[in-house]
């Protein structure tokens, strides 16, 4: 038997290609014994599908590869794709699914025009004249179109491979190097107090400098057991490699308001007691009026307003929601298909295409299933 398509992985990527392609001999190997892991562990189990303004900015990678993608697929389009769901725009526009991710996986499965082969680990492929061979652990499939949507190693509990990778490797693509993303971050002996502050969050602004840009984010911090996390820290963490983080802790707060009054410097910054007594504590200080600090000690105080330091590193794959880095974009023509090697594509997070918290990495995984099913169903 040869079939027109294998699609390696049945994460989101792969399960978007396989209900967008039309009259053709379709299989999808899976590696785990289900479907969808990464879906339905996706917006906190509520699945962000997308994101009400989707654009190139919102992704690290070749800006306008990613853009020529995004076209062929816009935020309305998904939500009219999964139009038997209800889905609420919440905070930062996304788009949740009110009954839940495993309805979304549902939907997904109930579309499918493949055959779904579960338990069947990819260990390697070739070409052999026109045709494809992939071999799984007990047995050889063979198809005329090879399509790797096997994501990244992020979440390793959920099944990750790094077969992509490999399968890539053996075709002669160049890959970017790879690191977790999306992820909080653990800290030096200096930030030891975040710990102390497990289960506290606030709302703050952070700001990361890369070699080509500033970027800043604007939103929730969570100390835990281990350092840092909360969606800003994500976000952050997609363009952190080395260095600083400056984190304003008072992004509402005037500096003014600290010099009038009498009261305890806990009860006049807007934050929670125990964050600001642990920062007291944490630097040798009381907590008294703003007035009684000596000038050294004021100059501590603020700075709450930008508090830099260097992360120790990151919480590592086990807990990144994605991965950074992949097979290199210039390898591969618009259509995601090798340049090299006609009938080979790649798609989703396996690429050098890592997009921000918010629900673009599921858009972009529909995105570059929809222009290879495109190419496919000519």
């Amino acid at each position: 038997m040869i079939y027109d398509v294998i699609i390696v992985g049945a994460g989101a990527s792969g399960l978007f290609l396989g209900a967008n392609l039309k009259g053709k001999k379709i299989a999808i190997l899976e590696k785990n014994s289900s479907a969808g892991k990464k879906i339905l562990a996706s917006g906190g189990g509520r699945c962000n599908i997308t994101n009400r303004f989707v654009s190139a900015k919102n992704y690290l990678g070749e800006q306008k590869f990613i853009e020529q993608i995004l076209k062929v697929l816009t935020p309305d389009e998904v939500l009219n794709f999964f139009s038997e769901l209800k889905f609420s725009e919440q905070k930062q526009n996304q788009f949740f699914c009110d009954s839940g991710a495993k309805s979304v996986l549902n939907l997904l499965l109930k579309r499918q025009n493949a055959d779904i082969f579960y338990n069947k680990e990819v260990t390697s492929a070739k070409k052999v004249d026109e045709i494809f061979e992939i071999l799984t652990k007990d047995e050889k499939f063979r198809a005329k179109n090879l399509v790797i949507a096997s994501g990244g190693l992020s979440y390793k509990a959920l099944g990750a491979s790094d077969i992509g990778y490999k399968i890539a490797g053996e075709f002669g693509l160049e890959l970017s190097p790879i690191s977790p993303a999306l992820v909080g971050f653990s800290v030096q002996k200096d930030e030891f107090w975040f710990k102390e502050l497990s289960g506290v969050s606030l709302r703050v602004d952070v700001e990361i400098s890369d070699k080509n840009d500033n970027h800043k984010f604007s939103d929730n911090v969570l100390f835990t057991h281990r350092g840092i996390s909360g969606p800003a820290i994500l976000n952050a963490s997609l363009f952190w490699q080395k260095g600083r983080i400056c984190i304003n802790f008072l992004p509402k707060f005037s500096e003014k308001n600290l010099v009038n009054g009498k009261k305890q410097l806990s009860s006049v910054l807007s934050l929670p007691k125990r964050f600001v007594l642990e920062f007291l504590r944490n630097f040798g200080l009381k907590d008294k009026a703003f007035y009684e600090f000596s000038d050294d000690e004021k100059r501590t105080i603020k700075r709450l307003f930008a508090y830099e330091f260097a992360p120790a590193g990151t919480f590592g794959f086990e807990r990144a929601e994605v991965t950074k880095g992949g097979v290199k974009t210039e390898f591969l023509d618009e259509n995601l298909q090798c340049k090299s090697i006609k009938g080979l594509y790649f798609i989703g997070e396996v690429l050098d295409i890592t997009g921000m918290l918010g629900g673009y990495n599921l858009h972009f995984a529909f995105a570059s299933a929809l222009k290879v099913a495109r190419i496919l169903n000519l």
